[in-house]
């Protein structure tokens, strides 16, 4: 018997158990669907991540006073005593520090509305001190006018880089550069306007005000808690900037040898690392969830396939009694399980990538075609089938053709 001639009698068979073969294909696309979908969906997850870190400079350093993200249990209390990290904190880094170098603030100092003339924004933009290189440090480009200037920092100037948000919130029909706006009813005149940079997860990053952080340390305070963004001038010199930086800071923030370091120190190489790990729980779970599902599908479609070979006992009697062999038997029956196990996984696969993409949509970023799920489970199908196709095969292969030709 050849492959072509197994393969038509198989589909026969399928056919002929629409009810029967229709549930045994939905548990085994729920179970690929569970692992595609979860796969894919880490995909979407991974491919955001990694352009959002795009994003930002490979080689740019930030030093905080808490985890930026954290993986498992944390003390947070005693994260929380720490002492703040201070503006004087980062100037004195600035200045003794040979491997740092275009060293700024990232702090937002305030969440709230921007007025101009009789206009104004919704009580969401973010109010950021910064310095001639927070631009930079965050991968913004200034469309129109000037970046902040040392000068502005030291005479604490009231002056404002804005978001392409709020341009578009105040400025539609007129020209933003020259003209004043109200933070809490003070003045600040609009000399640089930024580029649209777009979302991360769902969150614009548009939509923010930057004014030298001088003057608002002069409202808010000098002493207020900020990050600090340091630049290691390439990626092959990140971790001698952080060696060199970890120390100076321990000096200026007097921390005792014998104690961890109170302060922690975050690049784009850890952060993909978190993710990583995060990213692989999730694989972790998929796959058990599916592989919990497929198990119970496989054994389902064992007991269908014996139910099959007892329903089909005096047609394998015909069969063998005209001279099928029972290779052809085997042959057959394997072909059937295999055949109703790969139709399945090809729906599981469709619906799992689909549905996995959805992710994809809701972030705004790339569709993904997870090929080597794809073909893993195609594969493991193949695999499923014939695991437990053997048993009903063999069952079918050992009956006796007399007997069979009796059975009622």
């Amino acid at each position: 018997m050849n492959f072509t001639e197994v393969f038509k009698q198989s589909f026969d068979s399928i056919r002929a158990n629409k009810l029967r073969s229709s549930l045994t294909l939905l548990a085994i696309a729920v179970g690929v669907f569970a692992i595609i979908s979860a796969n894919t969906a880490v995909l979407v997850l991974d491919t955001y991540f990694k352009d959002t870190l795009s994003l930002m400079g490979g080689d740019v350093i930030t030093i905080t006073k808490t985890p930026t993200v954290s993986m498992g249990p944390q003390d947070w209390d005693k994260l929380r005593n720490r002492e703040d990290i201070t503006i004087e904190q980062m100037e004195r880094l600035e200045e003794l520090s040979e491997e740092a170098s275009e060293v700024g603030p990232n702090r937002t100092y305030r969440v709230t509305r921007v007025t101009y003339e009789d206009r104004e924004t919704e009580p969401n933009i973010s109010i950021r001190g910064g310095n001639e290189n927070y631009l930079d440090n965050n991968a913004y480009t200034l469309d129109r006018g000037r970046n902040i200037l040392p000068e502005d920092v030291e005479h604490s100037r009231s002056i404002a880089v804005i978001g392409a948000d709020v341009e578009s919130a105040l400025f539609e029909r007129e020209e933003a550069l020259g003209k004043e706006i109200r933070i809490e009813g003070r003045p600040y005149t609009i000399v640089g306007v930024v580029e649209a940079k777009g979302n991360v997860f769902g969150n614009t990053l548009d939509r923010f005000v930057m004014i030298p952080y001088s003057n608002l340390a002069g409202i808010y305070g000098k002493n207020q808690n900020i990050g600090i963004q340091v630049r290691a001038g390439s990626v092959d010199k990140i971790q001698k900037a952080i060696d060199e930086i970890t120390g100076v800071l321990r000096v200026i923030r007097k921390v005792n040898p014998r104690d961890e370091n109170d302060f922690e120190i975050t690049t784009n190489e850890s952060l993909s690392n978190t993710f990583e790990s995060f990213t692989g729980l999730l694989y972790a779970v998929g796959f058990v969830i599916g592989g919990v599902v497929l198990l119970g599908a496989g054994i389902g479609v064992m007991n269908i396939m014996l139910v099959s070979v007892s329903e089909r006992t005096r047609e394998i009697g015909l069969r063998k009694s005209v001279g099928a062999t029972k290779k052809a038997i085997v042959s057959q029956f394997l072909m059937e399980t295999v055949a109703i196990c790969q139709i399945g996984g090809v729906f599981g696969i469709l619906i799992g990538i689909v549905l996995g993409n959805s992710a994809a949509l809701y972030l705004e970023s790339s569709v993904v075609l997870p090929w080597t799920s794809a073909v893993g489970g195609i594969v493991g199908m193949t695999i499923i089938g014939l695991l437990f196709g053997v048993y009903p095969a063999y069952k079918a292969a050992q009956l006796d053709p007399i007997e069979s030709l009796r059975y009622e």
